[in-house]
This record gives structure tokens, C-alpha cells and sequence, in this order.
């Protein structure tokens, strides 16, 4: 395993450099949140239920509007992030849309010093395990904060997805982890044409590699799905096929996008 020592500074910095930007972007749509439209996506509603009066955590929670609209489903909700600016301007957040939540800075591997408490739900979705580079250690720190029989919903962009080059016009990654991925970024994909430009550094992650890690720590994977299209309209050459949904243009349904595990802490 490589040394991390220096990965979280670059991300932290990498993510306080897009906050404003999102903030003011029309992918994020701060003023329809406020005005009471749910940033969550059917994919994950279908599969959280009915969440009231549940205690949920939510890991690497960006600026907090998921967290708040899991919050104005009757959810007591901690979210999670790494960026203290996103932190900052989730708490800003929760004060204009008058949602109460709780939010720790903390990158997601120390949170068990931060934080003393267990979970009936863990939820973590979109752009998230790829920021990590030891899933073994990710899920680990999950399972620490289940409740027995807690639940685990997790939804991702699949990692056939970072295989490609932007474009998706070959194969430019290994679909598997071979170590740390460092790049630099010109806007941001919630902007791309934002004068902004920040240095990252990722890890592209197998299913075996995440549902091992999983059952590894004794989380029983109850639900596995693929699905054939994004409902974030994130990547380069898209094509919304339905209202909400999109595909890379060049390659249809062919390939999958995302994918949702549920997992039961045993």
C-alpha cells in the first residue's frame, strides 16, 4: 500500500477549490434546494425506504444537500467531509434552509476518532470510494458505526466508467486498483468552463475489490444492481435518453454507470 500521508491534503485542497464553484452552479441548483426540491435521485430513495426517525450517517457528504434532504425525510443525519469549506458552507446551508443536521470535517478514515456513535443507516453515494485509496479500511470504519443489523446503502459510478478516457473514446484505465491515479483537473464537471483548476489524485476500485472488502467486515450484501445510465448529468459526450437520465452518446446502454449495493452489518 502506498503512503497516504500527503493524498488528503491534495484532495482537501482540490475539493475547497471547487466549493464556490458548485455552489453557484446550476448542476447543484442551491436556489431550487432551498425552495424544497430534494437533491436525492430515485435510485437511492427506492432503495433508503422510510428513513424517520432514523439515525443516519453520511460519508464524504460534499456541501450537505443530500444530508439536508435526507434530513427533511424525518432522519436524524450526520454528514461527513473531508473539505472544511464544503463543511462550512453545509452548516450555512442548514441554517438558510432551516434543516437540522450535524456535520463533522474529518477525512473519512479518522472519523472513529471524531465521532462516537452507532448508525441504523450508512449512506455514501456518487464520486465517493474512488477519493480512497484502502477499501478494507473504508469498510471497516463502516462497519464500526452500524448498529447491529444496521444498513449500508451505497450508491456509485461504476468503475467500468473510469476506464475511459475522458471522452470515452478508448480505454485509457485499468479497471482495477494499481495504484494512485495523480491528475489535474480544468474546471470542474459541474462546470466545465469554470476558471478554476485543481490537482487530485483517485483510485480506480473493482466490484470484487468493494464487496469483498464488505463481507470482509462482516457486512452480508443483501442487494446488488447495475444500471445503464447515470441520473447526473456529470460526464463528457452524454445524451439524456429519458427526463433525469443519461448515457455516454458513443456508447448507449452498453456499458453501466452505476451501480447500488445494500448491505446488513451481521
Amino acid at each position: 500500500m502506498e503512503r497516504i500521508d500527503n493524498f488528503f491534503e491534495i484532495n482537501k485542497k482540490s475539493w475547497n477549490n471547487r466549493v464556490d464553484t458548485h455552489l453557484d452552479s446550476e448542476f447543484y441548483d442551491v436556489p431550487g434546494f432551498l425552495q424544497g426540491k430534494s437533491s436525492l435521485k430515485e435510485i437511492e430513495l427506492e432503495l433508503l425506504g422510510d428513513i424517520k426517525g432514523k439515525d443516519l450517517l453520511h460519508l464524504q457528504c460534499h456541501f450537505g444537500q443530500d444530508t439536508l434532504s435526507l434530513a427533511r425525510l424525518q432522519a436524524s443525519v450526520t454528514g461527513v467531509d473531508l473539505s472544511d469549506k464544503a463543511i462550512e458552507k453545509a452548516k450555512w446551508l442548514s441554517e438558510q434552509a432551516q434543516i437540522d443536521a450535524s456535520f463533522i470535517c474529518c477525512n473519512l478514515y479518522d472519523l472513529p476518532q471524531k465521532l462516537d456513535k452507532k448508525f441504523d443507516i450508512i449512506f455514501t453515494s456518487y464520486g465517493t470510494i474512488g477519493w480512497l485509496p484502502d477499501l478494507d479500511k473504508w469498510a471497516g470504519v463502516i462497519a464500526g458505526f452500524l448498529k447491529p443489523q444496521g444498513k449500508l446503502i451505497l450508491v456509485e459510478f461504476h468503475p467500468v466508467v473510469w476506464m475511459f478516457d475522458d471522452n470515452f473514446k478508448k480505454i485509457q484505465y485499468s479497471y482495477f486498483n494499481t495504484g494512485a491515479i495523480y491528475e489535474t483537473e480544468e474546471g470542474t464537471y459541474a462546470d466545465r468552463k469554470a476558471s478554476i483548476s485543481q490537482d487530485y489524485v483517485m483510485w480506480n476500485h473493482s466490484i470484487s475489490d468493494i464487496l469483498n472488502s464488505l463481507m470482509h467486515h462482516q457486512i452480508e450484501i443483501q442487494a446488488f444492481n447495475e444500471y445503464d445510465y447515470s441520473p447526473y448529468n456529470c460526464f463528457n459526450e452524454t445524451e439524456e435518453y429519458e427526463p433525469g437520465k443519461f448515457r455516454i452518446k458513443p456508447l448507449g446502454n452498453k456499458i453501466p454507470l452505476v451501480f447500488s449495493v445494500v448491505g446488513i452489518r451481521k
